[in-house]
């Protein structure tokens, strides 16, 4: 499952990921978000976060996450990953650099200092 985190700038969409994270999650969620933001915004600056709840991600959640990302290639100015699960962490410190923006990624107990960054 997937919750919007309210408490942000305009300019910044956040999400946390509670539970298995699954395709429909999403298509249903992250998807539409993603897209009403862009009509109102040039580039995206997301905050993403996998804390003591997440569970996991399906295939389906991780091909959703490959073809949103592709679709908005030019659009991504800032990306936050805030979790202390070794195997994301590990991900994103292999693969950030291949995303085009700003990628870091913070530790559960540095979620306010994730918000400070991705909304200077």
């Amino acid at each position: 499952m997937i919750d919007l985190i309210s408490d942000l700038p305009e300019n910044v969409i956040g999400f946390t990921a509670v539970g298995k994270v699954t395709g429909e999650d999403y298509e249903a969620t992250i998807v539409p978000i993603i897209e009403e933001h862009l009509k109102k915004n040039n580039k995206i600056r997301l905050l993403y976060v996998c804390g003591d709840e997440f569970t996991g991600f399906n295939a389906a959640a991780a091909w959703e996450d490959t073809k949103v990302g592709m679709r908005h290639l030019s659009s991504w100015e800032r990306v936050a990953v805030v979790t202390d699960v070794d195997w994301i962490r590990g991900a994103m410190k292999v693969f950030g650099f291949a995303m085009p923006g700003h990628v870091r990624v913070f530790k559960v107990d540095e979620l306010g200092d994730a918000k400070e960054w991705i909304s200077e």
